[in-house]
Order: C-alpha cells, then structure tokens, then sequence
C-alpha cells in the first residue's frame, strides 16, 4: 500500500462516526443504505458521506446484487496495517487473546460474509482465465481448478503434485465470463452441511480490473479466521503473477505459517 493510500485510510478511521459504521458492517455484513442507517442519529445524506469515504479509502466495498447496493467491510487494508506494525512484534499473544474472544463470541452471532477487493492491472479476459485456467491455478495457488466452467458443472481444486487429490470440490452455480463467476466451496468433501459459496466479479476499468471476492454461508468462526488469511495470499500471488509475468518469491501462505 502506498503511503497516500495508507494516508486515506487513517484519515478515513480517526472519525468516530465512521468506525461506527464499520462495528455495524462488522456486526451484519452486506447491509443496504437503509439497513445501515438504522438506529443512527444523522441524515441518510450524512450516513452516505461517511460511507462515500469508506469506499474511496478501500475499507468498505459496494456490491450490487439487482437494484441494491450492499455494502461489505473490505479487510485488505487492515490486513496490510496488520502486516506492517502488528504481525512482526506481538502476533502470538494477539493471536491467543483474540481466539479466546473469538470463541466466546462465536456463539453470540452469526458468522459474518467475507469480502475481499483488490486491483490488478491486467484485462477482465486475463483475470477470468487466471482463475479458470488449471495450469495458472497451479501456478500462484498450487492447485489446480478442473471444470468445464458451465453452470451446474463440477468443479476441482486438485493438488498440483499429480496425486489428482481434490482438497476443495463443488459446483458452478453461475457463469458468465469473463465477469462473474459462482462456485460452491465445500473444503471438506463428503461433508454433510451446506457449502459455502464464493462469488468472483470481475469489474474492467481501462486498464485495470477490479476483482471482488466474496465468501458466503461460511459455517463458523474456525473458518472465517482460514479464508481471512487465504484469500489474500491467494489474490497477492495472482495479482503478481499477472502484473510481471511471474508469482511471489516465496508462497505468501508459508509467511503465515511461518510466523505461527
């Protein structure tokens, strides 16, 4: 993150009317304007002011599902502050204490949707295949995904060591390329609850290309806390791998585990 970009999102928190909008995201995810306006005590013209930027500083995204527009928390820039000044120094105990909170909270409320939004300077053509294409999967994500790609069709996120092991299945629920793509998500398969459901959209601008990720009906806590550190890593090595030609030095998925 630049340092203008980063300039943005602090100015966007020190408000405290917008980080109230932000607990209120956090709380319920995915909220129109007329949800989020709920309960609080300014004029929608205020609330869309607050939320207007939000967006300019990356830390809310807007989807539009018809005619509404639903509003989602994006952590990419939390997770970089994250990164920079926390993941270093203190993460462990961080870690502890959060998961005990996580835990206790977990059976208080409903497990939120995850919402992930970065820009790659590439074609919507060129992302729709990065993320369809099994020898690029193999590449940046070291798997690949297997499908026809057509809807109700079976889709594969086999291991690329040539064990043909799938470590994620499901089905494609919708399919439009090169702008959106719909899959169920079911991580373990032969599971028996419901799968969760990963939406790419892929929005073209120029040249550049805005790729929204959104992860629904996750199951619990233990999951969420998975995808929040996966999709990024996974998105990272994707951008780079677009952007020059070639994926990270090292899988960024192996930092984590080795700051574990």
């Amino acid at each position: 993150m630049s340092a203008e970009a980063m300039d943005t999102v602090f100015k966007a928190l020190a408000d405290p009317t917008r980080r109230l909008l932000l607990d209120r995201l956090r709380e319920q995810n995915g909220q129109t304007l007329r949800q989020v306006c709920e309960h609080l005590d300014m004029a929608r013209q205020s609330a869309t002011q607050h939320l207007d930027v939000l967006v300019r500083a990356n830390l809310v995204t807007v989807v539009r599902r018809g005619r509404e527009r639903l509003h989602y928390l994006n952590p990419g820039p939390i997770h970089e502050i994250e990164q920079r000044w926390i993941s270093e120094f203190d993460k462990p105990r961080l870690r502890a204490l959060s998961a005990i909170k996580n835990q206790a909270e977990e059976y208080a409320m409903n497990v939120p949707d995850y919402v992930y939004v970065t820009y790659i300077r590439a074609s919507a053509e060129q992302v729709w295949k990065a993320l369809t294409d099994a020898d690029l999967t193999a590449r940046y994500w070291g798997h690949e995904n297997v499908s026809d790609w057509q809807p109700g069709s079976r889709w594969e996120h086999r291991r690329a060591d040539g064990s043909g092991v799938a470590d994620v299945v499901g089905e494609v629920l919708e399919s439009d390329p090169p702008t959106r793509l719909v899959i169920t998500f079911e991580d373990s398969p032969g599971q028996t609850r419901e799968p969760s459901v990963v939406t790419f959209l892929v929005e073209p601008h120029e040249e550049i290309v805005r790729l929204t990720v959104t992860h629904e009906k996750l199951p619990d806590q233990e999951m969420l806390n998975g995808i929040s550190s996966g999709w990024p890593a996974v998105l990272a090595n994707l951008k780079s791998l677009l952007e020059t030609g070639d994926v990270l030095p090292q899988a960024p998925w192996e930092m984590r585990a080795a700051h574990a």
